[in-house]
Order: structure tokens, then C-alpha cells, then sequence
């Protein structure tokens, strides 16, 4: 069991970073009474989260290289547990940010680039396909399990804490971080490329931003924006300046190799076929989970009414089935190549969906909605256990550092393409259904007709049935066409999610085309570390 101590630090900081995103999205309420803010300014902090991750995961992996991995993991920790525990003292919203959004998103930059080099230098052949399943189950534990621990501690004691109890995790990662097998130093030591620095994280983030603003900001037509482009919305023209940075910074990269200087990442680590396929297949793993994971929690919480802690538990399934089918996937590596794996882990997944598509309907049915979600939970676990290692196993030791920036950079601009995608998605289902619901019924006047059509023009959000029917009882409307309007959004409601899981479903079959250049090759017999 000895050889097994560097995973159990190296995944409890997997599952730690996951946690910690999960519990702050379901901490957002008390979050708004506690500070006395908004909605808004939580969800700000949150994006600000995202955008520090995104911008400089690549640095990090860097930072790796030039530092020592098992350095940059342990100094990765220490920062991330200071703004853990600055966030549990948070007594303003701006303490917060600084807390969690800037001091724990430039920690977790440091650790998850070496974190995943690292495991890869701990672990050879069959054990490092353990190792590596092991970590992609704890990821999705994590993002399962996250609204189960944070609802019930947010609900029931205080969300502050999950954060005391991250610093003190921290801590205790620490004193066990010389369990993990370090990496020998480079030769030379290489520089910090500013410029690239400067360039990727510049860019990173515009795109970034724009991809998670794209559902308040609309994507050409402005809704709730802070300005306007020609008069549209600057959704896409964020999103393009940060594309422009992104070409101008693999431009200078290349210039940098052409002159035999350090890059921050060498281009040509994108001309090894399985590295280009593992990264593609991250961000598609992530864009689905994220996206259902944003889906879900809406059925669940605004149509069923289900507080967080409710919601946890039906989500657990996923959780456990995950875990339980990454750890399976090397065994299945005897007998089978990661590419019929991973097209293995597809197939469940879009029988998950379909299935889930099914399940969603106005009064749950607890056992077809907990199987599916089940059988989710077991075509992305298949996916976990294959993808980080064939991420890492198609590069050198020099290259790792780079990889794993390049792994969790895919995996972030996946869960924000997620987000974004599947919620415009949503919300674009929503106004179509129950405009069209509204038009089609007799009971509603013309009038009522066009003064809905005028608050749709300015916004839809997804909020419950009942908040619906106060809102048309306070307008003046009689009980006949208060009941047709909220017969029409009930219909919507439910139309629209499975409208957006029914788009996950789509990603999933294109995912299948991204798997052509992953390995064939099974798992070599009774190789060791």
C-alpha cells in the first residue's frame, strides 16, 4: 500500500479543488443574505474564479517545469489553503473575491498542472491507468457530491465551513507532500516567456468571458449589457479579441522556438495525434458534464422545488457509479484499447441522456430519474479513467508540465462552454415554447399576447411556476388567463430542459468523431511503477 500514499495526496487535492467550485454554486443564496449583495455580484465572484483558472493554467504548468513539480504542487497548496482560509473569514464581499476568487484560483493553477505530471511520474503502465482513473473519478465525485456536502452544511450550519475545513485539508497535505515521488530538475533551467504569459492569459480570458456572459449578454442581440458594439451585444467581439490574442501568442511562441529560446508551450506538442484527441475528448467530457450539470440542478430545484441538500442526493448516483466505473477502466484496459473505451463511455453516455429526457416530466419519478442519472454517471467515469492518462502518456517527461496545462486549460474552457452553451441554449428553448404556447391559446387575449411578447423582449430567466403566476396575479389578469399563462411556461419549462440535455446528446455523438486518433493498444500484463 505504501506506493499508493502519493495518490491519496495527490486526490484528495483533485476532489478538493472540484468541491470547492461546486459548494460555492449552491452556497449562492446565503452567499447574497450574508453579504447583502446580489445575485449578480456572487455570480461575478464566480466568473472571476473561472477566468483567473482559465488565463493562467498554462503558466502554471510552466511554472512546474521550471520550479520542480512537486514544488509548485506544495507551494500551489499553501496558497490555495491561505485564500480558503480567507474566505472562511471573509467579512465582505470584496475579501471574498480576493479570498476565493484571485488567491484560490492562482493556487489551484499551480497545483492541477503538476498534479497531473505528477501522477504520471509516480505511477508506470497498469498502475498509472489506476492512478489516472482514480483522479478523473474524484473529479466528477466531486462535482457530484459538491451540492450534497455544501447544501447540507450551507443549510443547516453555515458555508464557511467548507472553506475552514479546506485550509485545514490543506495543511494536512502538506506534511504528507514528501509521499510524492518528485521529478528530477531540467538540466537548464528554463525562463518565463512574459510575453507569452501575458499574451495566453490575455486571451484565455476574453475568451472565456465572453463564452460565460454570452447568457446575460445575449450573442448578438444586447440584453442586460454594459455596451454595445455597432449596436450589438459584445459577446462575440470579446470572444474574438481574445481568439486575435490567442493567434498573435502562438505567433510569438513559434518566433521564440524559431530563435531557440524557452516557449511557454511548444506548438508541436499539437502534432502528436492521441495529445490533440485526449485534449478534444476533455473539453467535449467537460462541456457535457457541465452542461447537465447546469440543466439538472434547474429541474430539480426550480420545477420540483427541491432545496440544495435534496438536490445532492439525487445527484449522488452519478457520484458513486462514476467512481466505481473509473476504477473499472484499467481493468477493461486489459481487454480493450482506451479508444474503444472512451467510444464505450459514449455510448452509455448518450443512453444516459435519452434516457434522462425521458425522466424529466412535470412530477418526478424518483427511480427512472435516479437510474439515469446513474447510468451517467458510468459513461463519464469510463471517459475519466482513460483520458488523462492517455493525455500524459503521449509526451515525455519534459513535456508533462506543459500537458497538464494544456489538460486542465481543455477541461476549463469545456465547463464554461457547458455552461454558456447549454444554458443559451435553454433559455432560447424557453422563450420559443412558450411564445409559441401563448400565441396558440384561446384563453389569452390579444392584449395579454402582446405585453407578453414586450417581457420577453427584454429578458427570460428560468425561475419557478409559482413566481410566474404572483407576477401575472399582480398584473391584473383574471384567474382564466393567470391559469393559461402558467399552464404555457409549465410546458416551456419542461420542454426546454430537455431541449438542452437533448443538445448534450448531440455533443456526445460529435465526440465520437474526436476518438479516432486515441490508442488501440491494450494495458502491458503486471507492469509496475
Amino acid at each position: 500500500m505504501k506506493r499508493w500514499r502519493a495518490l491519496a495526496v495527490l486526490g484528495t487535492a483533485q476532489f478538493l479543488m472540484v468541491l470547492d467550485t461546486s459548494v460555492m454554486n449552491v452556497s449562492i443564496s446565503r452567499l447574497v443574505e450574508d453579504f447583502h449583495t446580489e445575485v449578480t455580484s456572487i455570480q461575478a465572484v464566480i466568473t472571476l474564479y473561472t477566468l483567473v483558472m482559465a488565463a493562467f493554467m498554462i503558466t502554471g504548468g510552466k511554472l512546474g517545469d521550471m520550479t520542480g513539480r512537486r514544488r509548485a504542487f506544495a507551494i500551489g497548496l499553501a496558497v490555495y489553503g491561505a485564500g480558503s482560509a480567507l474566505t472562511a473569514l471573509a467579512p465582505a464581499l470584496w475579501v471574498l473575491t480576493v479570498g476565493w476568487s484571485v488567491i484560490e484560483g492562482l493556487g489551484a493553477t499551480l497545483v492541477l498542472p503538476a498534479l497531473a505530471a505528477l501522477v504520471a511520474g509516480a505511477y508506470r503502465g497498469r498502475e498509472r491507468a489506476v492512478a489516472y482513473g482514480v483522479i478523473g473519478g474524484l473529479a466528477g465525485a466531486g462535482i457530484a457530491v459538491g451540492p450534497l456536502i455544501g447544501g447540507w452544511v450551507t443549510t443547516y450550519l453555515t458555508w464557511r465551513l467548507v472553506f475552514a475545513a479546506e485550509a485545514v485539508m490543506v495543511v494536512a497535505m502538506l506534511a504528507c507532500v514528501r509521499w510524492i515521488p518528485d521529478s528530477p530538475p531540467p538540466r537548464t533551467r528554463p525562463r518565463l516567456d512574459m510575453v507569452g504569459m501575458a499574451l495566453s492569459a490575455a486571451g484565455l480570458a476574453l475568451v472565456v468571458l465572453g463564452v460565460l456572459q454570452s447568457g446575460a449578454w445575449g450573442w448578438l442581440r444586447p440584453r442586460r449589457v454594459p455596451f454595445t458594439v455597432l449596436g450589438y451585444s459584445p459577446t462575440f467581439f470579446v470572444i474574438a479579441a481574445g481568439g486575435v490574442l490567442l493567434w498573435l501568442f502562438r505567433a510569438w511562441e513559434r518566433r521564440r522556438e524559431a530563435h531557440g529560446r524557452d516557449p511557454l508551450v511548444r506548438f508541436s506538442l499539437f502534432g502528436i495525434p492521441p495529445l490533440r484527441a485526449g485534449l478534444s475528448m476533455l473539453l467535449a467530457q467537460n462541456l457535457i458534464l457541465l452542461g447537465l450539470f447546469f440543466t439538472v440542478p434547474l429541474y430539480l430545484q426550480i420545477v420540483q422545488g427541491f432545496n440544495a441538500f435534496q438536490t445532492g442526493l439525487r445527484l449522488l448516483p452519478t457520484s458513486v457509479t462514476m467512481l466505481v466505473s473509473a476504477l473499472s477502466g484499467p481493468a477493461l484496459g486489459r481487454i480493450a484499447g482506451p479508444r474503444t473505451i472512451v467510444r464505450c463511455g459514449l455510448a452509455v453516455l448518450l443512453v444516459a441522456t435519452l434516457w434522462l429526457i425521458s425522466a424529466i416530466r412535470p412530477d418526478i419519478d424518483n427511480l427512472s430519474f435516479g437510474a439515469a442519472m446513474a447510468v451517467l454517471g458510468l459513461g463519464m467515469g469510463l471517459l475519466a479513467s482513460q483520458l488523462g492518462n492517455v493525455t500524459q502518456s503521449s509526451v515525455g517527461e519534459a513535456e508533462r508540465g506543459e500537458a497538464g496545462g494544456l489538460q486542465y486549460t481543455a477541461q476549463n474552457l469545456g465547463s464554461s462552454l457547458g455552461t454558456a452553451l447549454i444554458g443559451s441554449l435553454l433559455i432560447g428553448a424557453l422563450v420559443s415554447v412558450f411564445t409559441t404556447r401563448i400565441e396558440g391559446d384561446p384563453r389569452i387575449s390579444d392584449a395579454v399576447r402582446r405585453e407578453t411578447g414586450v417581457a420577453v423582449e427584454a429578458g427570460v430567466s428560468f425561475v419557478s411556476t409559482t413566481q410566474v403566476k404572483n407576477a401575472t396575479e399582480r398584473s391584473g389578469l383574471s384567474p382564466q388567463e393567470t391559469d393559461a399563462v402558467v399552464d404555457a411556461y409549465t410546458s416551456a419549462q419542461i420542454e426546454s430542459l430537455k431541449a438542452a440535455v437533448l443538445a448534450t446528446s448531440g455533443i456526445t455523438l460529435v465526440g465520437f468523431a474526436f476518438t479516432r486518433r486515441l490508442p488501440t493498444a491494450t494495458a502491458p500484463q503486471g507492469a509496475s511503477p
